[in-house]
């Protein structure tokens, strides 16, 4: 299978070097205006596309450390190659945990609706997502209700799944609908499981109040070593829609439920490639995170980043920078930025010395876009300490906010500050004293009335509707942000590649590390409730 796998990526590889902007020689596209022309939305929407293939062809999603990653990793590292671009890997082993999904969540009626995984916080999100250290299952079986109130009065008064009549009659290998409210949650579930459930879809109370309508999404590892039937929380609409108007009993209908996590510890990796040329002791370093969520192929998030990047190293074939350039593809970030965070760990100080700026890039194609840029110079965010920005890291961040800035101005495109808070992969380098900056297109914020009237796009909904879920995919993108974040991000790399960069002041010892999880693992840690027992 790996074989396989692994021709068809290089197929898709090959396929595409062919494609795309022709690969330059000479001095090439060494100018901002030449490099802009070069990356187009089509070169970035092919490697996009592959990505997405990649994910079909295997799990379904490109988490970290599973085959849809490591088919990505060589799918990039195929064309940095083909690129002229010296290329090497970076190992490293991470702690599959938050994220746990090895293939997504399966949630489907027999010829009827298939429901969408992800719920990435209390903005909404997907229709239902695997509890931390649920058991795997993947089966197909009937749908029973246990005792729902929905819509739930307030205070709810539901005692579904807390007595054995709740199950009296349920077929062996059921899918069962629970509702919280009236026992503890470890009665419902022994309850559930001993009447023989194969599957629970959960919900909370649903009653519209603070905590009572979210989805309840917990470890349950923490119900202590017996036997649990696997489970999912969901959204209360998700379990209406499921059981329509029944209460108690058979719903009439038939889905496949599927939970396969893997919590434990696994090999990834960093894709690096870098030109040839270019002062070795001023590098800039380009990176975005290859890795997605497990409950889906991740195309913005971050596939419209890897893909931007991916699309200015080939444009670049044949040019020679004043300064080297260094793209790296990151792992593991939605774990806790910690490819980016390997990677800057095992530099030593002279190494890290030499890097004179990173890049950053992750979603720059959300389809309800605003153009973020990361405030560097910290005058629209709150105060940051040390161990997020370091002294050091500053003046030049800074600087490249102002490139950023002057370049969107040029081109009259409106543009929005972003926190520069360390939760992406350019984290570890600002706390480690160096300089970074970049571009974001949002994720599970709300579009404001005000934001809509400046980009357009939907008030009310979320920069990008399929943040972490199973429909990010090839076609949740925006072609109009793709295409002004890539040539803002062509012309910031190009200036500083070209541009005489001063040395920085001699850096003190890093502070302690501190691991900045991104916004995805912070907003699970969030949700993440204790169980009522």
């Amino acid at each position: 299978m790996r074989g396989s796998l692994l021709a068809g990526a290089l197929g898709i590889g090959l396929l595409l070097a062919g494609a795309g902007p022709a690969l330059a020689t000479g001095a090439g596209n060494d100018t901002s205006a030449k490099l802009r022309k070069a990356v187009t939305v089509d070169g970035i929407r092919l490697h996009q596309g592959a990505l997405n293939l990649i994910s079909s062809l295997t799990n379904g999603n490109r988490l970290a450390g599973t085959p849809g990653y490591d088919r990505s990793a060589d799918y990039v590292a195929l064309q940095a190659k083909l690129a002229g671009l010296q290329v090497s890997r970076q190992s490293f082993e991470y702690e599959n945990f938050f994220l746990a999904d090895w293939k997504p969540p399966v949630l489907d009626v027999r010829r009827g609706k298939s429901y969408i995984p992800g719920i990435a916080g209390s903005n909404g999100g997907g229709d239902f997502g695997s509890m931390i250290n649920s058991p795997s299952t993947d089966v197909t079986g009937p749908v029973w209700a246990a005792d729902l109130l929905i819509p739930s009065p307030a205070p709810n008064t539901s005692t579904s799944a807390c007595q054995a009549a709740d199950f009296a009659g349920m077929p062996q290998g059921a899918i069962v609908l629970i509702q919280r409210g009236g026992c503890g949650e470890l009665t419902k579930f022994r309850n559930a499981y001993t009447a023989g459930a194969a599957g629970v879809v959960y919900i909370n109370e649903g009653v519209a109040a603070p905590g009572f309508e979210d989805p309840r999404w917990f470890d349950m590892a923490a119900f202590g070593p017996e036997p649990w039937a696997p489970m999912v929380a969901a959204q209360v609409a998700t379990v209406a829609d499921l059981a329509g108007s029944v209460r108690q009993g058979l719903v009439g209908k038939t889905v496949r439920f599927r939970v396969d996590q893997r919590v434990g510890t696994y090999p990834t990796e960093n894709v690096i490639a870098e030109t040839r040329g270019g002062d070795p002791n001023k590098v800039i370093v380009v990176g975005a995170h290859l890795d997605s969520v497990g409950t889906g192929p991740g195309i913005n998030d971050n596939g419209s980043g890897s893909a931007a990047i991916l699309e200015m190293a080939r444009a670049l074939r044949g040019v020679y920078p004043k300064n080297k350039i260094r793209f790296i593809w990151f792992s593991a970030e939605e774990s806790g930025l910690l490819g980016s965070e390997d990677y800057v760990a095992r530099l030593s100080d002279a190494e890290r010395a030499k890097i004179a700026a990173n890049l950053n890039f992750d979603m720059i194609g959300s389809p309800n876009f605003v153009n973020f840029v990361y405030d560097g110079d910290l005058s629209d965010s709150p105060p940051i300490g040390e161990d997020v920005f370091h002294p050091a890291a500053r003046p030049f961040s800074a600087t490249i906010e102002k490139y950023f800035l002057d370049y969107f101005r040029s081109q009259r495109i409106p543009t929005a500050p972003t926190d520069f808070d360390g939760r992406s992969d350019y984290g570890p380098f600002i706390r480690n004293g160096i300089p970074a900056g970049g571009l974001f297109t949002g994720a599970e914020g709300i579009k404001t009335p005000e934001q809509a009237a400046i980009w357009g796009g939907t008030a009310g909904e979320q920069f990008d509707p399929c943040y972490h879920e199973g429909c990010d995919n090839v076609f949740n993108n925006s072609g109009r942000a793709l295409d002004q974040n890539s040539d803002a991000a062509a012309h910031v790399l190009i200036t500083l590649a070209q541009t005489k960069i001063p040395d920085r002041p001699a850096i003190t010892p890093a502070p302690a590390a501190r691991r900045v999880a991104p916004a995805s693992a912070f907003e699970h840690a969030g949700d993440l409730v204790a169980f009522d027992p």
